[in-house]
């Protein structure tokens, strides 16, 4: 096979101005972002050193998430979405300016720590769907999966390299440093979105609205493909997502020193992938892609769970990393081949509830697993149910299973009204 059919496709990058904008926009704003979720929790722990503290950030963040991404992406439906991402990244610019100045005071609060922490959750629920909603408008259809793929690829190289290089940043000077980092990151981000084209609404677009939410929602119930990509990740984040026992697994393993690279090791993996992902470019089942790549992802956390070799559950949580990636390839292509545009806003708003709330559940679901069998059992455990749960949801959802991007009747519709062919040169 020759190597140009391995590596990722970059035809997206090649065909769309407004893709290279996005996504150098979003690597300059993964730096920034990074950086602060390192320096935010690790400013709460010295200021409180309570665990507890720091463990309240994810409460005071998920109400906001929810109510603001379903509403976000009610907003992307009825508003230009590149002014609803230029001013929603504006925003996150000056919270991270608060988190700085607040970092320079001779004795700096704690509230402001929560508010900020709040700020981001539901700024960040308001800019998502606008962000994925844009993306099948400025995209070719044919060009999706390697679009999603290239984006994955950015993240993972944000995820790899911020975080280490924040806690330089914060070890070496101090947490004002890495805030002005993210402020800066997210300066230029501004500047970049604002070379981006117009996006407008649909002219019979309503104003955001509860009634226009449950269209959304009534839309996606009507779909069992996209039911089956939503219950397919919460099912696996909400059972094998033991991020939050990490530090107790590493205790556990007798090596507390492989804590950074147990949350380093998936985005490796899905690194892995996402830099051989130019196979999935000619893939038409990509529910397949969903329902393999989940099922993988808990059949890697089970082997973690049973393994005490450090090295060998570092490896097993760098192959969940890549059936992670395989299965959001598969989820993101679905999504953008057959949701209609007028209603891409709402249900992007949905998907970001999840890929969101899941994992949220599944750290507090690790967490009161280990407290009553052990940290290992909760990982392994929760790794089986992953699996069962996807077989069971495959055979309850057989048109997940047997989607085809060629055939599919919505994602036939989408490829009609954009003139886009067939994907060329597919193979199942």
């Amino acid at each position: 096979m020759p190597l140009s059919a391995i590596l990722p496709d970059l035809s997206p990058w090649r065909s769309t101005r407004d893709f290279r904008l996005l996504w150098v926009q979003g690597l300059v704003t993964y730096f920034g972002s990074f950086m602060a979720m390192v320096a935010l929790p690790l400013q709460i722990k010295e200021l409180t050193d309570s665990p507890l503290a720091v463990g309240a950030m994810g409460a005071v963040e998920l109400v906001p998430l929810i109510v603001f991404g379903l509403y976000g992406g009610a907003l992307a439906d009825a508003a230009d979405r590149r002014k609803v991402i230029l001013l929603s990244e504006a925003a996150l610019g000056l919270l991270a300016v608060i988190l700085l100045v607040n970092a320079l005071l001779p004795e700096p609060m704690l509230w402001p720590l929560y508010v900020v922490a709040a700020g981001v959750a539901a700024l960040s629920g308001l800019q998502r769907p606008a962000l994925d909603s844009l993306m099948a408008r400025i995209v070719p259809h044919d060009q999706l999966t390697a679009a999603a793929a290239l984006n994955s690829l950015r993240w993972n190289v944000g995820a790899i390299a911020g975080p280490s290089l924040a806690g330089l940043v914060v070890a070496y000077a101090g947490h004002a440093s890495a805030y002005a980092v993210t402020v800066v990151g997210f300066a230029v981000s501004v500047l970049l979105c604002t070379r981006l084209s117009p996006a407008p609404a649909a002219r019979q677009a309503e104003k955001p609205s509860l009634r226009g939410i449950a269209e959304g929602a009534r839309y996606a119930w009507s779909r069992p493909v996209l039911l089956g990509t939503y219950a397919v990740d919460m099912a696996a984040m909400f059972f094998a997502f033991p991020n939050a026992i990490f530090p107790f697994l590493a205790d556990d393993l007798d090596a507390e020193w492989s804590l950074g690279l147990m949350y380093a090791a998936g985005a490796v993996g899905s690194l892995a992938l996402s830099l051989t992902s130019g196979w999935t470019s000619r893939v038409r089942r990509h529910g397949l892609l969903v329902v393999c790549g989940a099922a993988g992802w808990g059949l890697a956390i089970t082997a973690a769970g049973w393994s005490g070799d450090v090295w060998v559950v570092l490896g097993c949580l760098a192959l969940a990393g890549a059936g992670d990636m395989l299965s959001g390839l598969g989820r993101s292509t679905i999504w953008n081949q057959t949701i209609p545009d007028e209603l891409r806003g709402r249900l992007a708003g949905i998907e970001v509830l999840s890929y969101s709330v899941g994992p949220q559940l599944g750290q507090m679901r690790a967490g009161a697993a280990a407290g009553w069998t052990g940290t290992r059992p909760a990982i392994w455990s929760g790794g089986l149910a992953c699996v069962a749960s996807v077989a069971v949801l495959a055979a309850a959802l057989p048109r997940l299973v047997s989607y085809d991007a060629t055939t599919d009747p919505d994602a036939r519709l989408r490829r009609e009204r954009e003139g886009t062919p067939a994907v060329p040169g597919a193979q199942p």
